[in-house]
């Protein structure tokens, strides 16, 4: 009866042990995945970018956007309102 407690003990802990082993090591190439498809995309974004002298960065807005937007800024209502003071 004990040897059977012990052995059962024994096989458990040793089971726990392998299992955190691979865990670890799984969650270890994940993290390193993540970090690598993260600086992929970081260095996509940057050639995206176009930066001046100034180290200011410029996302490229294509033609018919910039287009658009000036149109919306140029023009606009303007509300009257009077300051009340108590």
């Amino acid at each position: 009866m004990w040897k059977f407690l012990v052995i059962v003990l024994g096989v458990g802990w040793l089971l726990g042990q392998l299992i955190r082993y691979f865990l670890r090591s799984k969650l270890a190439k994940f993290a390193q995945h993540v970090n690598q498809v993260a600086k992929e995309a970081e260095r996509e974004q940057r050639k995206s970018t176009q930066t001046s002298k100034d180290g200011i960065h410029v996302d490229v807005i294509p033609k018919k956007y910039a287009e658009k937007r000036q149109k919306d800024i140029r023009g606009g209502e303007y509300v009257d309102y009077e300051e009340v003071k108590e």
